[in-house]
């Protein structure tokens, strides 16, 4: 087939998954293969998932985000760990006159950076540049906490309290 149908059954779906998975976050590739020069992928993720912050510097390649489904926040850090920055994202759902929610975000390489789902069953579409090199995908902060440990735990809390 010369195309591929992305409905929103697909995607509450996926959220479905997500919320069963012990990571709280389920994706599923777009693209066809990891040689592909633009890698697409669609990223189910729960709110109580916790993405740990993170950068792309070992393949510096920029990254967009878009909401396929729900509501998001990126959290924006400096190198020593401040978070900068924070931007809502979502679907036009969730734009209005009383809230600032864009629709996506791109990030320059090289910028560390989380991602928390602030509605339950949010999906996102990533974008990057390919061939995806697993190996060098994610540099993770040194300063925050491993996923799956109590650190984590309250280090989601916090993040959560910036939004």
């Amino acid at each position: 087939m010369s195309f591929k149908v992305i409905a929103a059954d697909f995607l509450n779906e996926l959220a479905s998954r997500a919320g069963q998975s012990p990571r709280k976050r389920q994706h599923h590739n777009i693209h066809d293969s990891f040689d592909d020069p633009c890698q697409k992928l669609l990223n189910a993720v729960g709110t109580d998932s916790y993405i740990r912050p993170h950068r792309h510097a070992l393949d510096p390649k920029d990254e967009c985000l878009f909401a396929a489904k729900g509501l998001f926040a990126l959290v924006v850090f400096s190198d020593q760990g401040e978070a900068s920055h924070v931007e809502r994202f979502g679907t036009e759902k969730y734009f209005g006159e009383n809230t600032v929610v864009s629709l996506g975000v791109e990030l320059k390489a090289g910028t560390w950076h989380t991602v928390l789902a602030l509605e339950p069953g949010s999906v996102l579409l990533e974008l990057k540049a390919g061939p995806f090199d697993p190996d060098a995908a994610k540099e993770f902060a040194p300063w925050a906490p491993e996923e799956g440990t109590e650190e984590a735990e309250n280090y989601l809390s916090w993040l959560k309290s910036l939004v």
